[in-house]
């Protein structure tokens, strides 16, 4: 009969059930697509002192930074990007451990010294420029995804920039129409 299952085809059927449900199980160690379970919460937490939520619009923590970061360092596939990548985990690793208060002073000393590291690199200063220290760098690589992981969410752009979308613009600045409207 044509409608009968041998016992290949009930195999086959079992085996590609197994793989399906394998595909499908949902993760539940909380761990991202790169980073650990630990490592996704700390740059959440990080993320979360670059931007934190104000009266306006909740912070980076609630735009899904963290997860946007995740991300973009298991998407490297240059050498750079993996240099990158490898560099955000160090870091990770320096601030593992500490206090709020102890994170945060430390991304404050980094801004600080990251700022004229970059004034010295794009001559604003005299004298050679100073080699980033592993907290620079991993400072420099969260604050840049921080910032862009922010502003390309929906709470970014929608509530923090108060995007409303392609209008029509009016007044000083609506630009030149060739007729009226």
């Amino acid at each position: 009969m044509a409608n009968e299952l041998d016992r290949r085809d009930i195999i086959k059927i079992a085996a590609a059930s197994a793989v399906a449900a394998n595909l499908l199980k949902a993760d539940t160690t909380g761990a991202g697509k790169f980073l650990s379970a630990d490592e996704l919460s700390l740059t959440a937490d990080l993320a979360d002192i670059i931007i934190p939520a104000d009266d306006k619009s909740p912070g980076a923590k609630a735009a899904g930074v963290a997860e946007f970061i995740d991300g973009r360092l298991a998407e490297a596939y240059s050498d750079d990007q993996k240099q990158e990548r490898d560099d955000f985990r160090a870091g990770l690793k320096l601030f593992a451990g500490k206090s709020r208060d102890e994170q945060t002073a430390l991304l404050t000393t980094a801004s600080a010294r990251e700022k004229d590291v970059h004034a010295h690199r794009h001559g604003r200063a005299s004298g050679d420029a100073p080699a980033l220290s592993p907290e620079e760098k991993f400072y420099h690589l969260l604050k840049e995804h921080t910032i862009r992981g922010y502003y390309t969410s929906s709470i970014g752009i929608h509530q923090d920039q108060d995007y409303k979308g392609n209008v029509l613009q009016t007044g000083d600045y609506a630009g030149y129409l060739p007729h009226p409207l």
